[in-house]
Order: structure tokens, then sequence, then C-alpha cells
């Protein structure tokens, strides 16, 4: 039995809710913190801001499965099952389209935004090409080979692109594309990848149920195992714990698993369950700069975690079946996207408990 705790300066309350054709399949901040972008399945591409819903981009039924907003809130891209990567410049006197590249018959399901530069990496199969906005042309395509590419992420500071894969993680140096890239092994597929805030870390989610935590500078590995399902999502915490380490939460089946660094270097990294989800647990994420997680469900719940330990609150139920969620870049907001459609914003009220619901403007 959990007992929520009272915790005014950090729980959600009064909700603002809409919806969409279909599945919501993807969300994403911008880094200027005014605008929500949302997808789903039937290719609706939506912003949210203030309380107002604006549709980029109507369904034809052919899902998005990924956006990402540049460095400073200018560029949206999204990208789908059409095998075309869009570019949007978002500005407040309107939108406007600056970029299709084609890709056909390439399902496209994952792009990433260089974190200081306008250049956005993006699969198609085997291959991931770097999009440079401002030259408005391929800076390099990049050739996974062992497998189609299964996840990317780029290092905080924009230096170095990770590719995941069949037999583990390759990452290339972006001062010299034509120089081998790192590779960091596993002996199966690695699915998911994130690099820590920090950049001292990279995870890895992989095939046969395990995770992989490399240190960076010296690519000392930690293997982590007696996961109950497949790994669906990875999470860092920005702050450190006393130790000088980042906080990294997985979900898995039902539950959240939160790994801390031990003190000592011969026990690595202590695991613990967080169980009350029902249904498959489908993304988590910390809140900026807080040890506060979230976490989204197939059973219709989003829950709080205080500290990634004990469990603070559940969110008023908007949706039979969770897919996805994303934090406001400043803490004070936080959307999740149904598995009918349902989009559902939270934001703190001061001076009073918990997160609410609204109706759409």
């Amino acid at each position: 039995m959990f007992n929520l705790i009272s915790l005014t300066k950090n729980l959600l309350h009064r909700p603002w809710q809409g919806r969409l054709s279909d599945y919501v399949t993807t969300m994403v901040w911008s880094a200027d913190n005014k605008t929500l972008a949302a997808a789903d399945g039937a290719g609706e591409v939506v912003l949210w801001a203030e309380g107002k819903l604006r549709y980029l981009q109507t369904g034809e039924g052919q899902s998005v499965d990924c956006l990402a907003f540049s460095k400073n809130g200018e560029f949206l891209a999204a990208g789908g099952q059409n095998g075309q990567v869009k570019i949007w410049r978002i500005e407040s006197q309107g939108n406007q389209l600056i970029t299709t590249l084609e890709n056909r018959p390439n399902w496209l399901d994952r792009l990433v935004w260089n974190p200081i530069r306008n250049e956005l990496a993006f699969s198609t199969g085997r291959y991931v090409q770097v999009w440079d906005v401002e030259a408005e042309e391929v800076a390099v395509t990049l050739n996974f080979e062992t497998s189609s590419v299964l996840s990317m992420a780029w290092h905080p500071d924009g230096q170095h692109l990770a590719i995941a894969g069949h037999q583990g993680v390759k990452v290339w140096n972006v001062q010299d594309w034509d120089e081998d890239p790192e590779i960091l092994e596993v002996p199966v597929t690695s699915l998911a990848i994130a690099w820590s805030p920090d950049g001292k870390y990279i995870a890895a989610a992989n095939l046969d149920n395990t995770l992989a935590v490399w240190e960076w500078h010296n690519l000392r590995l930690w293997a982590m195992r007696g996961f109950p399902g497949k790994i669906r999502s990875l999470a860092w915490s920005q702050p450190l714990t006393e130790l000088n380490f980042p906080i990294l939460a997985v979900a898995s089946a039902q539950s959240v698993v939160v790994w801390e660094k031990d003190a000592d270097d011969s026990v690595g990294w202590q695991g613990r369950m967080l169980e009350i989800h029902t249904g498959i647990v489908q993304a988590i994420e910390f809140q900026p700069n807080t040890f506060l997680l979230a976490s989204a469900a197939e059973d219709g719940s989003v829950c709080l975690w205080q500290k990634a330990k004990q469990l603070a609150q559940i969110l008023p139920r908007a949706a039979d079946k969770f897919s996805c969620l994303a934090w406001h870049p400043q803490g004070n907001k936080l959307a999740a996207g149904g598995a009918n459609g349902e989009l559902v914003v939270w934001s703190k009220v001061t001076r009073t408990q918990g997160f609410g619901k609204a109706t759409i403007d």
C-alpha cells in the first residue's frame, strides 16, 4: 500500500484537455518554453500554446512517429510512415513549411536535433543523414552497416552522435565524420539509448532485456539484468545525487526500475522497483532540475514519484491508455497523450495541491 505525500510545490492540477483523431504517437516541448507539439497515428501534427490548439498538418492516414524542436525552438521537424521529413519554421506571426525531404519507401521514425547547432539527424534504414538547415544540404550520411538504425542521441555538447542497432552503439565525432566511430559493443541488439544530461554516461536498453551503462570518457561498462520485460523508455535525472551521479530510470512491463550509483565501485548501480501500474508503462520522464519522476501507462494512469522513490500523486484519470508524456522545460506543466487521441496538459497552481483538467478552446 502506498501513502500519497503532500508536495504543494511539485504537484500538478488544473488540466487542459483536447483530442486528436488517433493514437498520440509523440509529443515534445520547444526549448523556448512556449509551445507543445504533438502528433498522431492519422498523421496530424498540432501545436498547443496558452490553452489553444493549432493544426500544422491534418491527417492523411499515415502516422507521424517522431517530432523534435531545434535548440532554440525556431524549427520543428516531423517524420513518419510516408518517409518524409518535414521542417517548419515556428513563428508567432505564422508557421512556414521550409523543407520536405523524401526518403520513401523507408518508414522514418527517428530524428534528433543537434543541441547546439541547427543540424537534424534522421534515420533511413541502415543509414543516418544529418541535414544542415542553414546550408540546406546533407552534411553527412553515416552507415550503421550491421542493422537498421533503432535509436539515436546527440551528446549534450553536440560534438558526438550515438547510433544504436545490432551489436550495440556506434558514436561518431562531428569534428571528423570520416573517422571510424567509437564502438560500444553488446552481444545483442540495442533498442534505445540515452545520454545523461551531464554527458558523462550513455545507457542502452537491449533486446535481451538487459541495460548497459558506459562511462563515456573511459568506456567503463556496467550491465544490469533481471528486468520483468522489454525496456520501453529510459530517463536520466538532471540533478546529481550526494555521490555526484545522475539517477537512471527505465520502464519495463508494468514497472519502473530506478538505478542509483553506489559509493562502493564493486557494487556498481543499485536498483529499486516502483510498482503501482497495472498496465504496460509506456513513458517515463524526470521533471527538469528535480528528482520528481513521471510515469504513464496503458492502465490510464500517470503517476508522480517523489525523489524517484515514493508515490506522490496519481493524476486525475484522463485517458483509457496513455502512450507518451513530456515535461515542460520549466517543470510547471506536464503533457500526456492517449491511445484514443487524448491530449492532456496539467499545470501547477499556487497554494493548491494536485493537478487537474479542462476543455478544448
